[in-house]
């Protein structure tokens, strides 16, 4: 993808910023020519009013020159602001995109730089070739160009300077490019640990692993700063080298013009221009070596931002099936809400299958409840529902149709769904209920609230307006998942899942709660992840998985004669007395 059509909205300043410092340059290239006029034609003559002419001309041309500069500055500074507006903008968007496959392979870490640090070096690289790049590559060759006005065998001296300074900035580059691009790779490593470390700063004491923490940061940081140094070193090597070029030239001018001044073919005043081209083109040459080192950063941001912006599109998961398009009805009590036709699911090609051979089918009003050891594919069965992944095989059907023939966002609004880990973001607690549902008025937060077993928050001094830091640190973890629960609940969605939602909850809690959500009045498909039987005893349906595969299925008596595994983990949890009676 190029970058170049988030300049959209912004091509009149883009045009009109290189333009301005195009008439500056211009105006700068009249001065040594002024100045020659000056020695050779005024001086000579005593003509002090000749003089005072050419000094107020060459102040004319500084003024306007410099208002050229403003204005070229101000629309560089408006465009390059807009397109890292934009480029964010887009970063975040495709961010936002991202399905649950495509984040599981782009670490959080390297999403964050790319909308941090490389959209920064872009917009930097932006403004620079817009303020400058013209600006100076057109003194380095409009000096050259001027010197041929003045003297054919001093001006191959330009010509042959700016190729070998061409040749030299070139090297810079090619050379200076893949060391920013794994200087910025290495950039991703520190802040991954940066924010590893951040998160989890308790764990780490509780292990006692600071020691270890602080040797891996080193090392990452130790990488990052070797490969900064080597960036230094080659991009340093261009100044030294700019100056040996241009003085040499100057040397060489300057001898030349002493011996072709004493000959009479040329004059004091040529050589002085000769010598203010040389000088003009030490100054650019100078601002350009350093150009060249930014730009070679900012080229190497842009394409880090490009390649992601221009990855495969967000997975299948966020499209609709082509030809396929299913409305949004509800089914009625007859008809199954949820239903697994033969489902086999894995994450990835040629991986593991996480699920297989899965067949079900929910109604409305019915709980089904999930259970089975870690890594059984309990989570996978239920991100299937609202498309968080694709099958493999099979189908998944929600009132009547295939997911995949859904409008991802018409199909996400049927469902609530209360992940593993309890998210809270900072605000207040009204403003996170309101997630599920930016329209509900404060009863209805209230009820949900209730439903959740989470009664004495409303009546706390400020109720609904209570502060929730980041991540509701300020919340013991069951008052998270009940806060989340709620969350769900305030949409009051066709589909609920509850994913291990109650693993931080007391039994007599966790069981009234089941209990309230079994009479709301809008009747929800309920999809429990559990680790304790005691949590889906009730459902209408269990389903035990292991290893993927469907181990049991049915209520709660009936797979304790008939599951073993099943069995087994009741009589871990409750004893060989409950599993008897």
């Amino acid at each position: 993808m190029k970058l170049s059509g988030y300049l959209r909205g912004y091509k009149k300043e883009t045009v009109l910023s290189p333009l301005f410092k195009f008439f500056e340059a211009v105006l700068e290239l009249f001065i040594p020519v002024i100045v020659a006029r000056v020695i050779d034609r005024y001086i000579p003559a005593g003509d002090t009013r000749g003089i005072v002419l050419m000094i107020c001309l060459m102040a004319a041309l500084g003024a306007v020159g410099f208002g050229f500069s403003v204005l070229g500055q101000y629309f560089a500074a408006r465009s390059s602001a807009g397109f890292g507006t934009k480029l964010r903008e887009a970063i975040f968007d495709k961010v936002e995109s991202m399905s649950y496959s495509d984040l599981d392979r782009t670490p959080a870490p390297t999403l964050i730089n790319r909308l941090n640090s490389d959209a920064s070096g872009a917009q930097s690289g932006l403004n620079i070739v817009l303020r400058l790049v013209l600006r100076s590559p057109f003194i380095v060759v409009g000096s050259a160009v001027m010197a041929f006005t003045i003297d054919l065998s001093s001006a191959l001296i330009f010509t042959a300077t700016v190729v070998v300074l061409t040749a030299a900035s070139l090297a810079v580059v090619l050379s200076g490019v893949p060391v920013f691009r794994r200087s910025q790779g290495a950039l991703d490593r520190v802040t991954e640990l940066t924010r590893d470390n951040m998160t989890g700063v308790r764990v780490i004491r509780a292990f006692i692993r600071e020691d270890e923490e602080i040797k891996s940061y080193d090392e990452a940081t130790e990488k990052l700063s070797r490969l900064q140094k080597l960036a230094g070193r080659i991009s340093g090597a261009l100044n030294p080298a700019t100056y040996v070029i241009i003085n040499t030239a100057l040397i060489l001018i300057l001898r030349s013009g002493s011996v072709r001044i004493g000959s009479g073919s040329m004059t004091q005043g040529q050589v002085i221009a000769l010598y203010n081209y040389m000088t003009q083109m030490l100054t650019e040459l100078l601002k350009l070596a350093g150009l060249i080192v930014m730009l070679a950063r900012s080229y190497a941001c842009a394409g880090r931002v490009g390649a992601f912006l221009n990855s495969a599109p967000a997975s299948e998961t966020e499209k609709r099936r082509s030809g396929g398009e299913k409305a949004a009805e509800s089914v009625g009590g007859a008809a199954p809400r949820v239903e697994f036709r033969s489902v086999a699911s894995a994450y990835g090609a040629g991986a593991e299958p996480a699920l297989r051979d899965l067949s079900f089918k929910a109604y409305p009003g019915e709980t089904i409840g999930i259970i089975g050891g870690t890594g059984s594919g309990k989570t996978t069965l239920v991100n299937l529902i609202p498309r968080f992944y694709d099958v493999s095989s099979g189908a998944v059907l929600v009132d009547g149709g295939d997911v995949r023939d859904f409008d991802p966002a018409v199909l996400r609004k049927k469902c609530a769904v209360v992940p593993q880990k309890a998210v809270l973001f900072k605000g207040t607690v009204r403003e996170n209920l309101m997630w599920g549902n930016p329209d509900a008025d404060d009863a209805a937060l209230i009820e949900a609230l209730h439903t959740a077993c989470f009664d004495d928050l409303a009546s706390t001094r400020d109720g609904l307006d209570t502060a929730v830091a980041q991540y509701g640190s300020n919340f013991s973890g069951g008052q998270r998942q009940r806060l989340t629960v709620a969350r769900a609940l305030v949409r009051r969605p066709e589909i609920l899942v509850l994913d291990d939602s109650s693993s931080a909850l007391d039994y007599a809690t966790d069981a009234e709660m089941r209990r309230r959500l079994a009479s709301l009045d809008f009747s929800p498909t309920v999809f429990i992840v559990a680790q304790r039987t005691g949590s889906v005893r009730d459902a209408d349906l269990i389903i035990v998985l292991d290893d993927g595969d469907v181990a049991g299925m049915g209520k709660h008596a009936d797979l304790l004669e008939n599951c073993p595994i099943y069995r087994e983990i009741h009589r871990v949890q409750f004893g060989d007395g409950e599993v008897t009676a």
